[in-house]
Parts: structure tokens; sequence; C-alpha cells
């Protein structure tokens, strides 16, 4: 028997470019468009013997390139999802590259982090907790980034997996258990920064008998191109967005 969301000519199609050795993005995006619609990749090139910093630096470079890998592929949406890269541009001048992108390709492109700001305004959410597996000074960016976008981060939760700062090799387990550690309090908006990070297992158990709002990169990015699609033209589908907008009547 056939799956109840099979791939047909007319669904929606929408894209995600990753850098290489992202797992989570792909799959968590599944996950939040549920049936509207089919989710297509495409990666950042490997570029061995970088820093971060320099690999960053890279992927903004080349993302018109990679972002034309997808050829004459119909698409309704794309997100950029690596948060870092951005945060090295600020609030301005990524928001003008996803709007010259949009003009280029002929379709709505965001990147992960307009997308955040876009959903923060749509929720009325001035002020966040920032949860970030990020190297220190990558965290430090991210800071700069939401400040200079009129944000206040009200406190900054670092998360190491075993091995240090690594958004990819972070478990549910040390992401919960690291929050809580923090004692943040029990309301107000919780951003868990990173495309990278798997997210998706934390958020009821980070959420359960609090009033907090628990925002990631991947919902952040699944909204915005449902927002801008008709695919959301009826409801969202059920999980993360769909609590979102009962409990805060997002839109």
């Amino acid at each position: 028997m056939w799956e109840a969301h099979v791939a047909t000519h007319s669904r929606h199609r929408f894209a995600v470019v990753v850098p290489p050795a992202n797992a989570a993005v792909e799959p968590e995006t599944r996950i939040l468009l549920s049936d509207r619609g089919d989710v297509y990749s495409a990666r950042f090139p490997v570029l061995p013997g970088k820093t971060l910093r320099e690999r960053l630096e890279t992927y903004n470079k080349v993302l018109p390139e990679t972002l034309g890998a997808f050829g004459t592929l119909r698409l309704d949406a794309a997100v950029i999802a690596c948060s870092g890269s951005h945060y090295l541009l600020g609030p301005a001048e990524d928001r003008e590259l996803c709007a010259r992108l949009s003009r280029e390709f002929g379709y709505p492109v965001v990147s992960a982090t307009v997308a955040t700001l876009d959903l923060l305004a749509a929720l009325g959410d001035r002020s966040i907790t920032l949860v970030s597996p990020y190297e220190p000074w990558l965290t430090e960016l991210s800071v700069g980034y939401w400040q200079a976008a009129g944000l206040t981060v009200d406190r900054v939760i670092a998360i190491r997996a075993g091995a240090g700062f690594s958004p990819y090799d972070v478990t549910t387990d040390e992401l919960v258990d690291q929050v809580e550690r923090a004692a943040p309090g029990d309301t107000g908006t919780f951003f868990l920064t990173g495309t990278g990070m798997f997210t998706l297992d934390a958020l009821d158990r980070l959420a359960r008998g609090t009033r907090r709002t628990v925002l990631t990169s991947n919902i952040a990015g699944s909204w915005w191109v449902l927002h801008h699609t008709a695919a959301a033209a009826v409801s969202f589908p059920d999980g993360p967005l769909r609590r979102l907008a009962d409990e805060r009547g997002l839109r």
C-alpha cells in the first residue's frame, strides 16, 4: 500500500541549502512540513583544511552558485539553512541578500536567520533566551546579529556536545539537561539556534509544565516557506507549527 503522502507533480516543492555534514535539516523540515510539500536539498561544497569561519565566509560567496544547482527544477520557496554564515553578514545585509536571490531565481528565498526574525515579529516577541551550541566566538556573533535587529537577548545558554562545541553532535538529553541546569525560568521565548542541531525531540521536554515558547531555526524556516506560499492556505500541519498557531495565534 502507498503511504498517505505520495510525491506528485502538483505538490509544493521546497528547497533547503545546507552545509555538507548537516544531518538535521532535511529530516526535521520534512516532519515540520508534513503533507504540505516535498523537500529537495543542495549542499555547500566540502572545504577541507579551512577553519569554521573560512568555511562560513565561503558559503556566502558560493551561495548563488549552490542555489543554482537546482537548475530548472520548479521550486515554490527555498531556505538557506545555515545560520552561522548569515551571522557574519548582519541583519540588514542578510535581508538584502535574500531579496536579491529571490529576484534572481524567481521564487521566495530566505535564510534561516531572516526567517527567525520574521517568525519572532509574527509572534510579537522582542526578547529571547538564546540557546547556542556554537563555539563562543560564533555565539557572540549571533548575539550581535539579534541585537542589531532590535531584539533583546535576555540570556545566553551555551550547549556543548560530549566532545565540545559541535551543533551536529549534541544529543537530545545533552540539550535538555544543559538548558534545565541553567535554571532559565518557566516563561519567555527560547530560541535554539543552529539548523544542524537536532531539536524536535527536545521541544516537548523543554516546554512541558512551563509557559515557554520554544523556537528553532528549522521551525522558523518551515514556517516561513509555508507563510509565503499557498501550502498553508488551510492550516498548519500537526506538530510544532500547529501548536504555535493554537497557543500563540501564529498565522
